[in-house]
């Protein structure tokens, strides 16, 4: 089956993120004050072909934890959704 693995990437809540922070900044100089905090991310779409759910996942889970994610500094989600 094809699959597309939505993959979400974050730095980890203990690393500071200076991207974020001026956003934050730029948004409360627009008057935006409600925005307690911005941490920018990474979005990714990997499309798969895998025999099983289960092995879509384990698949997905190796490229992030090789490739696609710095594990020391970033967490990431993903969700697997049928490719069309």
């Amino acid at each position: 089956m094809n699959v597309l693995a939505k993959i979400y990437v974050t730095l980890k809540g203990s690393v500071l993120d200076p991207q974020g922070a001026a956003v934050t900044h730029a948004l409360h100089a627009l008057r935006y004050e409600a925005v307690q905090d911005v941490r920018i991310g990474k979005y990714m779409e990997v499309t798969l072909e895998a025999d099983t759910r289960e092995r879509a996942d384990e698949l997905v889970r190796g490229m992030c934890d090789q490739l696609l994610t710095n594990p020391v500094i970033e967490k990431y989600t993903f969700e697997l959704v049928e490719a069309r």
